[in-house]
């Protein structure tokens, strides 16, 4: 089941190899062990998409291709699960972080009017910067070792239960 449901949401290799972006990576790309998917690099793929995710720079699907290559997971899946961060899920997502980060660091949420200017990013990068980036690197860490351990728990479950489905079945039969 979840082979099925993640096969059905992936974009195709091709697609992939022609994203421009990518194009950097050249023939590490036409590795075969990139576009398969089994559980190991569907958990491996799913971890790192979800650890970049929470990282706050424009580049994440090329942070998490330049990982996925190396280790060998599935590369499409990587890709794709890095956009559980959105234009429309950017604000909520990174206020939570932002709100881990002043928890951790135990320091008090400061009310801020958002400001399109250079001088309002200077100045955040002092008030709310450092709570901000601690709680994008915890909910970094902490996604991506949920997506990897929850994806494989998905995956096992989903091929106990086909196994069992199939023994079911036997039985009924004879």
């Amino acid at each position: 089941m979840p082979k099925k449901f993640i096969r059905r949401y992936l974009p195709s290799p091709s697609a992939i190899k022609a994203n421009k972006s990518l194009k950097l990576f050249g023939e590490l790309l036409h590795d075969p062990n990139l576009w398969h998917l089994n559980r190991r690099s569907a958990k491996g793929a799913f971890g790192i998409g979800l650890f970049f995710a929470f990282w706050p720079v424009p580049f994440q699907m090329f942070l998490s291709a330049g990982l996925a290559i190396p280790l060998r997971v599935n590369l499409p899946l990587s890709i794709a699960t890095v956009w559980i961060t959105n234009p429309i899920t950017m604000p909520p997502i990174f206020y939570t972080a932002y709100l881990v980060g002043s928890t951790v660091l135990g320091t008090e949420m400061g009310n801020f009017d958002f400001e399109l200017s250079w001088s309002w990013l200077a100045e955040s990068v002092t008030t709310i910067g450092p709570a901000f980036i601690l709680g994008c690197a915890i909910c970094s860490v902490v996604a991506g070792l949920a997506g990897y351990f929850g994806l494989d728990y998905i995956w096992c479950r989903s091929v106990s239960k086909a196994w069992q489905d199939r023994k079911n079945e036997k039985t009924e039969e004879s």
